[in-house]
């Protein structure tokens, strides 16, 4: 009898670390997280609804993958922290790869790559040294590698002027309030530059791409969801063999942004 109950009782708890087990596994819906203020990578239409590079590779990847792909709009400040307190999985949100944040998340492979560079009212007469810029005042997104960048490089020599959105930085510069701007130039070019707004700035000086600071831009993830990471690895990998990828690049750019 007491070797009957035993062997019951091994058997339910098998079965139970086993249902716990394909819980935990199961990522028939994947909740990704996105800013929403990052044209043309991702922003909101006239109806409410994301759109933009990242939405789209988010969305391609869960189909590759056969996940349920539900997005979540989060400000750039709070993405971090939000992805830790779990009120989503991931972040497709042009998120590059630094070691601190490595401190804090995971990431996947690379699914693009962005370096950054200066940008300013055309005729300015800007020069991009330390001497040059003594006294601007320079507009960055708000916890930003762009912003680590300014501060650990040209901290003394420029004002810093933080804002928590691009869109915010731009049209700040645009009314005057700041010299010039430093940010990713693929989102300048087609969310500024290429618009009313920024058609009388420009972009100068030299391109930065420190892997420091301007790492591959991957999608995000908590520490420990290894099996999430490989599904995501996956489902890039799936997108970049069937061409789906490739689609999605020159529907945003004439040219390849994944890089080498």
């Amino acid at each position: 009898m007491k070797k009957w109950l035993v062997m019951t009782t091994l058997i339910v708890i098998g079965m139970c670390l086993t249902v716990n087990l394909s819980m935990a596994n199961d990522w028939a819906k994947i909740r990704v997280a996105t800013e929403g203020a990052y044209p043309p990578f991702n922003s909101v239409d006239k109806n409410g609804d994301l759109q933009g590079f990242d939405v789209d590779i988010a969305k391609a990847v869960c189909e590759a993958i056969g996940s349920e792909c539900e997005l979540v709009i989060q400000d750039w400040d709070g993405i971090i922290p939000g992805l830790l307190a779990k009120k989503y999985d991931c972040i497709v949100a042009s998120m590059g790869v630094t070691e601190e944040r490595k401190k804090k998340v995971d990431f996947t492979n690379k699914y693009y790559i962005a370096p950054a560079k200066f940008y300013a009212k055309k005729g300015a007469g800007i020069q991009i040294t330390k001497q040059g810029l003594q006294g601007k005042t320079v507009a960055v997104q708000r916890a930003t590698v762009y912003e680590k960048f300014l501060l650990e490089k040209f901290e003394g020599v420029v004002k810093i002027k933080i804002y928590g959105t691009q869109d915010e930085a731009n049209l700040d510069l645009a009314s005057g309030r700041a010299d010039l701007g430093f940010a990713e130039p693929m989102a300048l070019t087609y969310g500024f530059l290429n618009t009313p707004k920024g058609k009388n700035f420009e972009f100068i000086g030299p391109t930065y791409s420190d892997p420091k600071y301007f790492g591959p831009i991957s999608i995000a993830l908590r520490l420990g969801n290894d099996d999430l990471r490989e599904l995501l690895n996956k489902g890039l990998k799936i997108i970049r063999d069937n061409g789906t990828y490739q689609k999605i690049n020159a529907k945003y750019f004439p040219f390849d942004i994944y890089g080498d």
